[in-house]
């Protein structure tokens, strides 16, 4: 996977969409924010959705990342993770997903 955005063969890198989770007084819930110009290519949005989710779970600890969320967000929040990028056919050609940081955490 590669986080600058462009595919390796120099073709299109694909769509880059926000990952987040919003937080409620009951549950958790994953959240896709999709690009406004996003590609024709796109025929199924759950399909690309439950993919980036996938993605998302691939790279972060959910266990520990949805921790974090708990102690770093009240109900209302959306916590942002980052970005998947991916192309129509699936193949994610770059991220920027991280876990939120939990106060005097360091690098």
């Amino acid at each position: 996977m590669t986080s600058d955005g462009d595919a390796a063969d120099g073709g299109s890198a694909g769509d880059t969409f926000g990952v987040g989770v919003q937080v409620t007084d009951e549950e958790f819930r994953f959240v896709v924010h999709v690009p406004s110009d996003i590609d024709s290519g796109w025929s199924d949005p759950d399909s690309f959705q439950q993919r980036i989710e996938a993605v998302t779970w691939d790279v972060l600890d959910r266990r520990e990342t949805l921790g974090r969320i708990d102690a770093v967000a009240e109900a209302g929040d959306t916590v942002t993770l980052g970005t998947v990028t991916m192309q129509p056919g699936g193949d994610v050609t770059g991220h920027t997903l991280s876990a939120p940081r939990v106060d005097g955490e360091r690098d």
